[in-house]
């Protein structure tokens, strides 16, 4: 079912994709509305859903990481065994 979204959850989602560590404050200043009504419109969206969770992103050149690699692995058979035996080979 298509969540009903009005524009001030969409400001919200939005801002919150910008920068998911601003404080609720903050966010409901950005939104145009006050902290308590913003704060359990981020609960019902995070309930219903939508915000699946926050995370942090690294800079892999600061930690040491200079290259950054992609694979495509490809398995013959998806059988539980072979499943296994792939996990413990990676």
């Amino acid at each position: 079912m298509k969540a009903r979204l009005d524009a001030i959850d969409w400001q919200i989602l939005k801002e919150l994709q910008e920068d998911g560590r601003m404080t609720n404050v903050e966010l409901a200043r950005r939104v145009g509305i006050s902290a308590p009504p913003c704060l359990r419109r981020v609960r019902a969206l995070e309930e219903a859903g939508l915000i699946l969770g926050y995370r942090t992103l690294l800079d892999e050149k600061q930690l040491g990481y200079d290259v950054t690699a992609f694979a495509m692995v490809g398995l013959h058979s998806q059988t539980e065994a072979d499943l296994i035996a792939f996990e413990q080979t990676v």
